[in-house]
């Protein structure tokens, strides 16, 4: 190769989960890796996110006993699949990740990594489906100190949760209002751990931030070259073969060479507004949880070159509620379970409800952008009661004893003693809402939703969504006042599609043929799971196994053409 200023072996865009799972392959093969990271940190979205990964058969479930397998999950991407599955999930991807996804977990281990499981109870968005699992597939990091990393401490992107906890106690202990004592018990010690570290000077984070910590520190003890404030500019392509990447050095273009290959992980575009009106229109990017960088740069160049883009209107949504100041918040305030617990509900501007408002947060945000495009649904309204605000919080704040300033008079929060005058004072029909709530409360008295099957899902039943100390755990009546609603609307952590890649990660054109020395993985491709979420960690988990399965592949050690 000529014309470069550098030459390396794997060259990677982006420091997602992926980047770094593939430069930690590289660099136990000898190889040289360099990673391009367009921001001032490192992390990319994982390290914002909660950083759950799904991993089927892993090692952490298989420990406690439990019985899963390649074949049970591989029914279960198939049970969730359309009759022609999407470009980016063909079975023969799908058979390469639920293979691999346990190997590339097991490697990471190897490599000191400390990761366990996220949780026992935390089941798979469709477990109803054949292969589905009830229990848990998930893999999360354990909680990292980011002292650990030296002079990079300061140059890991910050977490949504920077103290000594894991997300599954985080869940546990917002039961302590119930008379559950072990929630109690469980907040005491998540306060008495953060005074302990904050006294001996620990930094801990935690979720997404403590993976991409402890991955980052074995990436820095494998020798990997992380460049910070280093964008992709282009893909650079001779004899139809990728060969480098032009990046920018002290304010100039910089050509790097990559003899192995060039791998793209620089996340979606969900910041990219004008992207998101051709893709995704009546979605807005200040709705989004991701970093600045999310801005589709690589969507673009990929196309450009000639790759194939696909399941282009994708999004993992994350319903948010826009409370008074969330636009100045680092992660803005979810509703993820907000209208999944008992005594709450979702309605359109109509006062119609019109989804299970438990199960997947991207089916929701989905389910919310197809409602609007028939009956105005953006936004949707949560309607709730006493017996709600006494138990649960709304934008991470309790109600019950004090309103936050602001929250009624700047029409965030409704509140009235009936829900006819509830409907009025949010412009709603009062006989269509009155009866949207009576027949909920009639659901309720059954024990059965008869209209969505709110609460048949074991996953509407846990911390994530419901409340397991209730006695219906999904279910509960709107029926003490005063009655109060907030305003939802479909947020992301991410796009979901991109560009098509084959069950080695190798980016292919329109019509299937590979782009030699050229591999993709993470929200910049086209998802193995299709036009689903198929459960907590089905954009991470992919984004590491095929940063994995891509290195493999290019170091020569997988055996494949």
């Amino acid at each position: 190769m000529t014309g470069f200023d550098e030459m390396v072996d794997w060259l990677v865009v982006g420091s997602g989960a992926g980047s770094m799972a593939s430069a930690l392959v590289m660099r136990d093969a000898g190889k040289s890796v360099v990673i391009l990271e367009k921001t001032a940190f490192v992390g990319g979205t994982t390290a914002k996110s909660g950083g759950v990964m799904w991993i089927p058969a892993n090692r952490f479930m298989l420990a406690d006993g439990e019985s899963d397998s390649a074949e049970a999950a591989m029914a279960y991407l198939d049970a969730t699949q359309d009759e022609h599955p999407a470009p980016g999930a063909s079975p023969e991807k799908r058979r390469a990740y639920v293979t691999q996804a346990p190997r590339a977990i097991d490697f990471l281990v190897d490599k000191g990594i400390a990761l366990q499981r996220g949780a026992t109870f935390w089941p798979d968005y469709y477990d109803e489906l054949p292969g589905g699992c009830k229990t848990s597939r998930t893999v999360v990091a354990k909680p990292f100190d980011r002292k650990e990393l030296g002079p990079w401490r300061d140059k890991l992107r910050k977490g949504f949760a920077e103290f000594n906890v894991t997300l599954v106690e985080g869940m546990e202990a917002q039961g302590h209002r119930r008379t559950n004592k072990a929630s109690g018990k469980m907040l005491l010690r998540i306060i008495g751990r953060t005074l302990r570290d904050k006294l001996l000077g620990r930094q801990y984070t935690t979720a997404g931030a403590a993976l991409q910590g402890r991955m980052l520190k074995a990436a820095l003890a494998a020798g990997v070259d992380i460049r910070l404030n280093a964008p992709a500019r282009q893909i650079i392509i001779a004899d139809d073969a990728a060969t480098g990447v032009e990046t920018v050095r002290d304010g100039k273009p910089w050509r790097i060479g990559a003899r192995l290959g060039v791998l793209i992980n620089a996340g979606g575009f969900s910041q990219n507004q004008a992207m998101r009106d051709r893709y995704i229109p009546g979605t807005s990017a200040l709705w989004s949880q991701t970093p600045e960088g999310d801005t589709g740069d690589m969507h673009q160049e990929l196309e450009r070159i000639g790759g194939h883009l696909a399941q282009m209107d994708q999004l993992v949504g994350y319903q948010m509620t826009p409370a008074p100041g969330w636009d100045q918040t680092y992660v803005a305030p979810g509703a993820q379970s907000m209208t999944g617990k008992p005594h709450a509900i979702l309605v359109d501007q109509s006062g119609q409800r019109y989804m299970n408002e438990g199960g997947s947060y991207e089916l929701y945000c989905e389910t919310m952008r197809k409602r609007n495009a028939l009956v105005p649904a953006i936004p949707s309204w949560a309607i709730i009661d006493r017996n709600y605000v006494e138990l649960y919080a709304i934008a991470g704040k309790f109600i019950d004893k004090k309103i936050p300033d602001g929250w009624i008079e700047s029409g965030y929060l409704h509140t009235a003693d009936t829900i006819a005058d509830l409907a009025t004072s949010i412009k709603v029909d009062p006989a269509t809402l009155t009866a949207t709530v009576a027949r909920w409360n009639g659901f309720v008295a059954r024990g059965v939703d008869e209209d969505f099957q709110r609460g048949a899902r074991a996953y509407d039943n846990c911390g994530f969504v419901g409340d397991p100390f209730s006695a219906q755990s999904a279910l509960g009546a709107i029926d003490k006042g005063p009655f109060y609603a907030v305003p939802v609307v479909p947020g992301d952590v991410s796009t979901y599609g991109g560009v098509v890649t084959d069950a080695r990660g190798r980016v292919v054109n329109a019509d299937g043929q590979v782009i030699a020395g050229l591999y993709a993985t993470g929200t910049t491709t086209a998802s193995v799971m299709g036009n689903v979420y198929v459960g907590a960690g089905a954009s991470i988990g992919p984004s590491l196994v095929f940063g994995y399965i891509a290195a493999r592949h290019a170091a020569g050690l997988d055996n494949q053409p």
